[in-house]
């Protein structure tokens, strides 16, 4: 605010003496026309100054100041009209000044200013005539001049005007004020504003990081700061200033008096501005574009002049925009907001219509009457549309306590002293009210609601005589019973408590409590909720209408005094008045309006509302200016209210507009929130009327609306309130501010069940950032205390709340968790935190982090804690404790036996806080763990008390002392709190600022700690001496287990002690590791030294030093001292070939050294391993390993030269080595002399072929290799027997023998025909092509190999493979070949060792053509030997299978043609099948099984002639015919006469009676075999006919009609030559069929395959007496030789039938018993039955109750089965010794070639996987689903070289690892008979599946 100044002022020299300095600067800015024309007024007693400054050189500048000085000794007029002067000239003259000059100068004479007009036009002409450069006027027209003042004058009188305004609008505004607004005691609450560019930055700096956390913007950025709203406007002018305040704050009413003040010349604005005041609410009525006069004089004020005045008005606001204020009231009843300008510098054009929106963006943003004064008001929801526009921001506080009593006290001092008392007191009492009345506008609501309930309350007690003594004696005494409730106890003590926030209100209301003798109110008899209250207050406003005296209307019963609790019975309820406001409220919020003009309300409802207080007159100006009268409720909340009262009474609101209006609102606010001129409380009064307490009033509302049933229909309205407050309590997702606004709904609600729901969906309630009031608190209390002993959270995070807020939040009994996080908590607020802490009986976690607590708030704090034995963990990080304050928590932690944990990191503490924990570790018994991390982190852990009642000795603390700068004298004050300690199992010291004496200081004490895991020291020790220190803890500290120290960054230093010092006396062996320490040779002397006699040292780490050679002799000639030594790590230690030499000298010399590993000459590893014990005289085999290093023949010299001494047996390694020129030689010429070698390991060492070749080389000279494996991109070996080798098995794969290499080729053949026998040859993947292998072909005959020759992966063409097939025709010795050109590209020569045995031939995916298949018909001719040909996929047309089949030599026997492609079946599978019995070939059988076509010639042709194939004959057999094909088998039928077998599978009836028909009329038929036919009675009756004379009958999912089933089995009777018979569960049998099947199996003795599997399912009678009937039909069957009655059921009773007829079945081969629910026992003696049978081949027990003692007993029983070839017993259950007993029995089944053990019940496989490498031709293998894991798939590995006709293995689901089918992978190597792997469901990743599937493609790791 300016200065104002003195009467004595008005002396116009004594205001150019006080603002001299500043005129100097105005005028110096000035033009030098304007100085000299201000000289010129200098008069002539002064002409000196006049010529001097004209005629001189010096500018009129230089001549300011003598002017000045002139005119402050001048007479009063002359300074007066030099001042005046100095106005009128001028420019840039400050408004304050400016008015200051005018006011004291007064008006110039008219004289003054005609002589001013010619002097300047003479000084023009002048000008003019000597200064011909200067290009612009030097001053301003005289007419200009002169018509400012007129301007000034129109001005002046429009101040006048407004101030007028403005005083008549005060006195209409302070009619009725309760208090004066006196702005030096309203307070503000100030931020500063936020505009972009001025925006601070929060970023922490380089010395708060890790620190202080930086201040959220809380509270939508309001601090907690607060000043004067006197301070607060001081300096606003010419700055754009908001205040923000709530609803009814008193805002308008301050902007008022600022206004009224002006008018006087006080306030902060002076009284030379122009003061607008405009309303928002008004503005919005402008819908017309408008220019800033139209805005100032239409709808401001008009002034009283014509238009020129107007005019004169204008310019000059727009030539001095400075001096005007611009005070926009209530900018949140805008319907608009602000829009920003793109451009923001660019001016607006004052005379251009705009929207009134633009127009006040403009003049705050500047663009308009820039340098204005502008005030803002306006909601705080609403400030944040104004960033960027304001430069100042303030908030209006709410009243405190004692504004509000002072408030009281003037209402009813006014009206009704004597009530003052009882009124505030009743105000105090209610929480609700107290909250109401911090508002002004509210306050005044709530005085006009305790003024209507005391005064209706002393109505009712004045009651005359005895009897009204009585009465109200009773009533005292019910009034006091219920004051010593403990619950209005406790509302008492919040009573008092809130009182004494007041300031002098609790001593004023208790000295008035005891001045009076009237009744007082209880809680519980005021209004329990804000709606009921508004509720109540509405009818009390209405009451006082002076002519309304109750009414008919008004709905009352009982008086208050019968009633001790607040009902709506007592109250009056006008419902008419009610109705007719509630139904004018709503329709303003539907069209979001306040304000109602005359005709809009009801004539009766105006006046009574005016009357009474409700409502509001304002004056608004039309369109046309014009002051109209319009109203407003008393308060927008009262509008709302109303409007819910509507919603809920009122069928006019539906529930889609109910729901329309029904959500939560946030507090927090942002530029896209929609506008809205109300509060958002609707959905809150809403709430509040769907309470059950409110339903009598809403009832009585309803029916004066006209609603019938109303009592139903306001309770369906408040049913669907309450399950739309549900749907919101059950939301996860609701923000901290909405979830406090739900909060408040539930508590008007007043619905505990909702309360409960809130709570159970969010445990723990959030809030953040905003301001809370102590109403919240008391809406969080009734939701807290509705969840009972369950418990609640609640965290508080920046939140700004007054101390008050704590009192009520003590009401909250179940909160588990507090939380405050913020710096606006500082040690008052934990000191008033501290007294209410004991009454949260069930808190459990306490938080007071990121604040702003001192070691006086934590002194407060714990005081407060010493009562809550319950809480469990606090936190107190992120404060300034300091170390006394950290004291001050420590010392209470021994009273809180139940705590788990304590946080008090960054408290700007020192090493002492955290030795003062180290101290309690042995004062406070449940301290588990105390961690340090410099100043950023101190936390203590503690153990329960369970954990401790638990274990008989006590849980060992942790001390973790991190980063902390240590002294000697403080490691020794630490030492000795430690050595104190009872027991720690681990003291971590890491980090920090550590000497060597520190540490010695620290290992003196060692000893004596209690430590019972490890002490850990990283980054503390940086030097060679610290680890000679360390060292010497192994000798001096029997409890030390192993030491590890790396003193390369990081710096890793750890002590491990062995568990338990009783123990230590047991521990013998002892580690250390010394990595990366600079250790250099003479230092290991020291180390040595510091060891002492530390023999028990069993690892020894000194890899990455600097040791070299030397240092790995010192090592070496230490190592006998070291007697339990078990590894030495000597990595990274530059050691060189003479090192590695002493190494290869050391193995073999020393009888413990086992294993050597090098790596990268020395460079990178070096690694030497122990056996433990070589007492029994069995020395392991030792290792000698060089890895990544280049091999000079020399080194090799010198190495191999040592290990030929070794005595035991040696395995040597030179992987990833790259050979010098010469190296393999002399490798070769040593080997024969290393008698002891057993395996030389050259992987990944051997890249080019010739070097390779070298190596096998030694295969004729060195009669020890058994095996060599060599690859350039795999493993590489070489084994070596005992003694001599009987075969070598070669691998030599992925190399080049291209052609250029046919030389090295040739020198492989010569070095294979020198060779032994070998076992297998595998040159796979050596891009050998044709010519390569025809090469080698020639060369097969005199090649000795056992097995098979792998030339797979060798680029062959089809060519190629042809000459491949013909090696069936030149050696004798090759069984079989195999060639497949697709993706595979197999190519194997397997090979028997009798020779002229059976061969085969397979060609698969080779894509032939003719020639080719000529070719090889050719090939096939001229081997007559051959007995299968497979040719599969391989793009063959029909005509070419005939043509192949048609050049076959005649003279092929027993050979047997396999086709097999996509194209055939269907109908191309007739066409086909017509073919090849056009054949002139000797066919004997016809196969088509869906693609596959198969012939078989005939093997005993009298002559060579060849005959037709429909002459010879004798077995067809077509799966899934065609019609077509069907129809050609009728029409070819007759024509074959020796045909004796038919199979057959059609779906077509009509076409399967027709063959059944030409069936029957061939006689030659015996064998029949129907699939999947549809089997019509007249077909069944054919079958009738042609079944007597049939050898063989099979019938699968064949569909039979009852009549049919039953004429098969009767005519089976007469079937007796029937020698095969199948059935299966397609037949349905029901009881007549069973009974029959039963006898016909009785008469059919001649029967030797029997197949009924699963017949028995379908019978209708009990499964065990069918099972019976059956069983006894087959006694007779003594010719049996294969019986299938899988799924019988059988159980023990059907077994025990079976095994009594097993003895006769000498002949039996196969039987398969699955599914019977055999049980061991049974199975037990299923097995001895079995033993007679010594023919049998095939035994199928899977899926049955079978174990040990079955297994056992096929231990017994097995080894005699010498011809068992298939063994099924899967999915039972066998143990660990069944299955051993089971692998003795596997050991001598020498022709099992098939063994199922899936899901079997036990993973302990191993022994049975290990007994199949005894079954020579095993070739099927199942094990699973049984939980293997990698044992298995080991064993596998091993048993696969010796498994060569094995085809398939199922591994499925048994937990094999990535490590198992790497195992199987190197394996498959040797096994390429092997066809697939089953690996679905294991332990390998999709990724490793995919690598080993692209590395393997026989892996399937899919369930297909």
């Amino acid at each position: 605010m300016d200065e104002e100044l003195d009467p004595d002022d008005g002396n116009p020299n004594s205001v150019l003496a006080q603002e001299y300095s500043e005129l100097v600067a105005i005028l110096r800015c000035q033009l030098d026309s304007v100085i000299m024309q201000l000289i010129q007024t200098v008069p002539g007693g002064a002409v000196g100054l006049n010529r001097q400054t004209t005629g001189g050189s010096a500018a009129p500048s230089d001549h300011i100041e003598a002017m000045l000085q002139y005119f402050r000794r001048a007479n009063t007029a002359e300074c007066s009209n030099f001042l005046q002067t100095v106005c009128l000239l001028c420019e840039g003259i400050p408004m304050h000044l400016e008015s200051k000059l005018i006011s004291v100068a007064g008006y110039a004479c008219s004289s003054a200013l005609n002589n001013l007009s010619t002097e300047t036009s003479c000084l023009e002409s002048e000008d003019a005539a000597s200064s011909v450069t200067d290009q612009q006027p030097l001053t301003p027209p005289a007419e200009e001049q002169l018509t400012k003042r007129p301007r000034i004058d129109y001005w002046e009188q429009y101040k006048a005007e407004a101030a007028g305004s403005l005083q008549r609008r005060w006195k209409r505004l302070s009619e009725g004020l309760l208090k004066d607004v006196q702005p030096d005691k309203i307070w503000v609450s100030i931020r500063t504003a936020n505009r972009v560019r001025d925006r601070p930055d929060q970023t922490p700096s380089s010395a708060e990081r890790g620190g202080r956390t930086p201040e959220p913007d809380g509270d939508d950025g309001w601090p907690e700061s607060r000043l004067t709203l006197e301070s607060f406007l001081q300096g606003c002018t010419g700055k754009v200033t908001v205040l923000a305040g709530q609803p009814g704050s008193g805002k308008t009413l301050v902007m008022s008096f600022i206004g009224e003040q002006w008018t006087k010349g006080l306030g902060p604005i002076p009284s030379s501005h122009l003061f607008v005041l405009l309303e928002f609410r008004q503005l919005n009525l402008l819908s017309d574009p408008l220019s800033l006069s139209e805005l100032l004089f239409h709808h401001y004020l008009p002034p009283d002049g014509d238009n020129e005045a107007k005019q004169a008005v204008v310019d000059y606001l727009l030539s001095n925009p400075e001096q005007s204020c611009w005070v926009l009231d209530g900018y949140d009843e805008f319907q608009n907001k602000l829009k920003r300008h793109r451009v923001q510098n660019a001016r607006l054009d004052s005379e251009k219509p705009l929207p009134v929106a633009e127009l006040i963006s403009g003049l705050l943003s500047r663009q308009l009457l820039a340098g204005s004064t502008v005030l803002v008001t306006s909601r705080v929801r609403d400030v944040v549309d104004l960033d960027g526009l304001s430069d100042k921001v303030g908030q209006l506080l709410p009243w405190d306590h004692r504004e509000v009593k002072e408030c009281v006290n003037n209402f009813f001092s006014a009206k009704d002293g004597k009530l003052a008392a009882d009124a505030a007191e009743i105000l105090f009492s209610s929480r609700h009210l107290l909250a109401m009345s911090s508002l002004p506008a509210l306050c005044n609501i709530c005085c006009v609601f305790l003024q209507h309930l005391l005064h209706r309350h002393a109505e009712k007690i004045k009651m005359p005589g005895a009897k009204g003594v009585e009465v109200k004696k009773k009533r005292l005494e019910m009034k006091k019973k219920d004051a010593q409730t403990p619950d209005e106890t406790g509302d008492n003590e919040s009573r008092s408590q809130k009182a004494q926030h007041g300031g002098n209100s609790e001593e004023t209301l208790t000295d008035g409590a005891k001045s009076r003798s009237t009744f007082s109110f209880t809680a519980a008899q005021i209004p329990a909720t804000q709606t009921q209250i508004y509720l109540a207050a509405v009818a009390a406003f209405l009451s006082r209408h002076p002519d309304r005296t109750g009414g008919n209307d008004a709905a009352e019963t009982s008086g208050f005094s019968e009633s001790t609790k607040f009902t709506w019975e007592t109250v009056s309820l006008p419902a008419a008045e009610l109705c007719e406001l509630s139904r004018l409220a709503w329709r303003g919020l539907e069209e979001s309006r306040i304000i109602f003009l005359d005709e809009e309300v009801h004539l009766q409802t105006l006046e009574s509302s005016i009357k009474s207080g409700l409502f509001s007159q304002v004056e608004v100006r039309g369109r046309d200016g014009v002051v109209v009268n319009a109203y407003c409720f008393l308060h927008l909340t009262v509008q709302e209210f109303l409007a819910a009262l509507r919603i809920m009474t009122s069928t006019d609101v539906s529930d889609a507009d109910l729901k329309k209006r029904f959500s939560l609102k946030t507090r927090w606010t942002t530029k896209s929130d929609q506008k809205t001129v109300f509060t958002d409380s609707l959905y809150l009064y809403v709430c509040g009327l769907a309470s059950l307490d409110c339903t009598p009033a809403l009832e009585v509302v309803a029916k004066a609306t006209g609603l019938k049933a109303a009592q139903n229909w306001v309770q369906k309205r408040q049913a669907l309130v309450i399950k739309l407050l549900k749907t919101l309590c059950q939301s996860a997702t609701l923000t901290g501010p909405k979830i406090l606004q739900l909060c408040h709904c539930v508590q008007e609600s007043q619905n505990q069940q909702l309360a409960q729901l809130v709570v159970s969906v969010r445990p723990t309630l959030e809030l953040r950032n905003f301001w809370l009031l102590p109403s919240d608190i008391e809406a969080l209390a009734f939701v807290v205390n509705s969840v009972g002993t369950k418990g609640v959270g609640l965290d508080f995070g920046a939140c700004s709340m007054e101390l008050e807020c704590l009192d009520t939040l003590s009401r909250c009994q179940y909160i588990h968790y507090l939380s405050f996080r913020s710096r606006k908590y500082g040690d008052k607020f934990a000191e008033k935190l501290s007294s209410v802490l004991p009454r949260f009986t069930a808190l459990r976690k306490l938080e007071f982090c990121g604040a702003s607590l001192s070691s006086a708030g934590a002194a407060s704090l714990a005081s407060g804690l010493q009562n809550c034995s319950s809480v469990t963990e606090l936190n107190f990080s992120d404060n300034n404790l300091q170390d006394e304050g950290i004291r001050c928590i420590a010392d209470v932690l021994a009273k809180l036996q139940n705590l788990t944990s304590v946080k008090l990191g960054r408290n700007n503490t020192s090493l002492e806080a955290a030795e003062c924990l180290v101290k309690h570790v042995s004062s406070c018994s449940n301290i588990q763990q105390v961690h340090a991390d410099g100043i950023k982190e101190l936390t203590l852990t503690f153990s329960q008390k369970s954990e401790s009642n638990s274990h008989k000795i006590k849980p060992e603390a942790t001390v973790r002392l991190l980063n902390q700068k240590w002294t000697k004298s403080g490691m020794q004050n630490l030492a000795k709190s430690l050595a104190r300690c009872p027991s720690l199992s681990e003291l971590d010291l890491s980090g920090g600022e550590w000497d060597e004496e520190t540490l010695k200081m620290l290992i003196q004490f060692v000893p004596s700690f209690s430590i019972t895991e490890r002490i850990i020291l990283n980054d503390s020790c940086s030097s060679v001496q610290s680890v000679v220190i360390l060292a010497a803890l192994l000798s001096d500290c029997p409890s030390v287990l192993e030491m590890n120290i790396r003193l390369q960054d990081p710096v890793q230093v750890s002590v491990v002690f062995s568990v338990g010092r009783e123990k230590s006396a047991n521990v013998s062996s002892k580690k250390l590791c010394l990595s990366c320490c600079n250790l250099q040779p003479i230092d290991l002397e020291r180390v040595w030294k510091s060891l002492g006699a530390s023999s028990d040292l069993s690892d020894l780490d000194l890899s990455c030093n600097k040791l070299g050679d030397k240092g790995l002799k010192k090592l070496l000639d230490f190592l006998p001292h070291l007697s339990k030594i078990q590894r030495v790590d000597f990595s990274g230690n530059d050691v060189g070939v003479d090192g590695v030499v002493m190494l290869a000298d050391a193995l073999c010399s020393s009888n413990r050294l086992t294993h050597v590993y090098i790596s990268d000459g020395g460079k990178d590893q070096v690694m030497l391993q122990f056996s433990s014990d070589t007492s029994n005289g069995k020395l392991k085999t030792k290792l000698f390993r060089i890895d990544r290093r280049s091999l000079t023949a020399s080194d090799v010299n010198k190495v191999c030269r040592k290990l030929v001494q070794c005595r035991t047996s040696l395995e040597l390694e030179f992987t990833q080595c790259s050979f010098a020129e010469k190296s393999i030689e002399n490798l070769l010429r040593v080997l024969p002399k290393m008698s002891t070698l057993q395996r030389l390991n050259v992987s990944n060492s051997i890249l080019s072929t010739f070097d390779a070749l070298t190596l096998i080389s030694c295969f004729p000279g060195n009669q020890r290799v058994s095996s060599v494996e060599l690859s350039p991109q795999g493993e590489s070996f070489i084994r070596f027997a005992g003694i001599k080798a009987e075969q070598v098995n070669c691998r030599l794969t992925d190399f080049s023998f291209k052609e250029e290499n046919f030389a090295l080729l040739d020198r492989l053949n010569q070095i294979l025909l020198q060779t032994r026998q070998l076992s297998y040859l595998d040159l796979s993947g050596n891009q050998l092509e044709d010519e390569g292998v025809r090469r080698l072909l020639e060369s097969l005959p005199n090649i000795r190999v056992s097995s098979f020759i792998n030339l797979s992966k060798n680029s062959l063409s089809q060519q190629g493979a042809l000459h491949v097939a013909t090696t069936l025709c030149t050696c004798t010795n090759v069984s079989a070949v195999e060639v497949s050109l697709g993706e595979d590209e197999r190519c194997l020569i397997w090979f028997t060792q009798k020779g002229g045995g059976e061969k085969t031939l397979s060609v698969k995916d080779s894509k032939l053509q003719y020639d080719h298949l000529l070719t090889l018909a050719n090939i096939v001719s001229d081997c007559q030997s051959l007995t299968k040909v497979e040719l599969k996929n391989n793009m063959l047309q029909s005509e070419w299978i005939e043509n192949f089949v048609t050049a076959l030599n005649v003279n092929l026997r027993r050979c047997t043609i396999s086709v097999e492609e996509r194209w055939i079946g269907g109908d191309d599978a007739a066409l086909l099948l017509r073919r090849c019995l056009q054949l002139h070939k000797p066919v004997q059988t016809i196969r088509i099984d869906d693609t596959t076509l198969q012939l078989v010639l005939m093997d005993n042709m009298e002559s060579d002639v060849a005959f037709p194939a429909q002459s010879v004959i004798k077995n067809i057999s077509v799966s899934n015919s065609s019609v077509e094909g069907a129809k050609l088998l009728c029409s070819f039928l007759p024509s074959l006469p020796n045909l004796t077998s038919l199979s057959v599978g059609i779906k077509d009836s009509a076409v399967a009676d027709e063959l059944l028909h030409v069936i029957l009329s061939s006689t030659s038929i015996q064998r029949l075999n129907l699939s999947g036919v549809l089997i019509s009675d007249a077909a069944a009756q054919t079958l009738t006919r042609l079944l007597p004379r049939l050898r063989s009958f099979k019938s699968s999912h064949c569909v039979w009609s009852a009549a049919g089933r039953l004429l098969l089995i009767e005519t089976l009777k007469e079937s007796a030559a029937l020698e095969e018979l199948c059935l299966d569960a397609a037949m349905q049998l029901n009881e007549d069929c069973s009974r029959g099947l039963a006898q016909t199996l009785r008469n059919m003795r001649s029967l030797q395959i029997l197949k009924l599997d699963e017949i028995v399912k379908s019978s209708g009678q009990p499964e065990a007496d069918v099972v019976l009937d059956l069983l006894a039909g087959m006694e007779e069957l003594n010719l049996i030789q294969e019986i299938q009655l899988s799924g019988w059921r059988m159980g023990d009773g059907g077994i025990q039938k079976l095994t009594g007829i097993l003895p006769g079945w000498k002949d039996l081969r196969t039987i398969s018993l699955s599914k019977n629910l055999v049980s061991d026992p049974s199975g037990e003696k299923l097995l001895e039955a079995l033993s007679g049978c010594r023919h049998l081949e095939e035994l199928h027990l899977s899926s049955n109750h079978i174990g040990d003692l079955t297994a056992a007993r096929m231990a017994l029983v097995l080894p005699s089965m010498s011809r068992l070839s298939v063994l099924d017993i899967s999915e039972n259950h066998v143990g660990n010794e069944g299955l051993f007993s089971l692998s003795r029995a596997i050991m001598s089944l020498k022709n099992l070639r098939k063994i199922h053990l899936t899901s079997v019940g036990n993973s302990e496989l191993s022994a049975v996987a290990a007994s199949l490498s005894h079954c020579p031709f095993i070739e099927d293998v199942g094990f699973g689903w049984n939980n293997c894991e990698d044992a298995v798939a080991l064993e596998l590995a091993n048993v696969l070289p010796v498994c060569h006709d094995l085809t398939r293995i199922d591994l499925e689901c048994n937990s094999v690892s990535a490590a198992g089918v790497e195992a199987l992978v190197r394996a498959l190597r040797c096994c390429p008979a092997l066809q697939v792997i089953r690996l679905w469901r294991n332990k390998v990743s999709g990724s490793e599946a995919l690598r080993f599937s692209q590395m393997e493609r026989r892996l399937n790791f899919s369930s297909t």
